[in-house]
């Protein structure tokens, strides 16, 4: 009778409703983290793939900063990039190549009066 009565209370397993909710709760500031980063890092993707493409065209090799800067203008046009234009490239020469470097800041905000502050340098090499 003994081992009948310890087999039946065995004990429960499961998430229990404060468990739940702070499970909810760490989720949804973790989708809202995600919601508000992941378009700030694509189009920092974006911005870096146009740097390295101006920075190894050929046609740019020789181009004055006017043209790089035009250049930059237009594909950013095109993959929808508005943080940076062209007036806030630094152009270099090294070793006749270019290097293009742009240092930008973009502020999201969160909830109420809580923002984040992200601050990106890229660069074509």
């Amino acid at each position: 009778m003994y081992s009948e009565y310890s087999s039946t209370h065995r004990r429960q397993q499961g998430v229990s409703l404060p468990g739940l909710l702070t499970w909810s709760v760490a989720i949804v500031l973790v989708a809202i983290f995600g919601m508000r980063l992941i378009p700030a890092y694509v189009e920092f993707a974006a911005v870096k793939k146009v740097l390295v493409a101006i920075a190894s065209d050929p046609d740019l090799r020789n181009a004055g900063s006017r043209e790089i800067r035009m250049a930059f203008d237009k594909r950013a046009s095109v993959d929808d990039i508005k943080t940076v234009n062209g007036s806030d490239i630094v152009i270099k020469k090294q070793d006749e190549q270019i290097v293009l470097n742009v240092s930008y800041t973009v502020t999201k905000p969160l909830f109420a009066n809580l923002s984040l502050l992200i601050d990106f340098d890229a660069a074509s090499n």
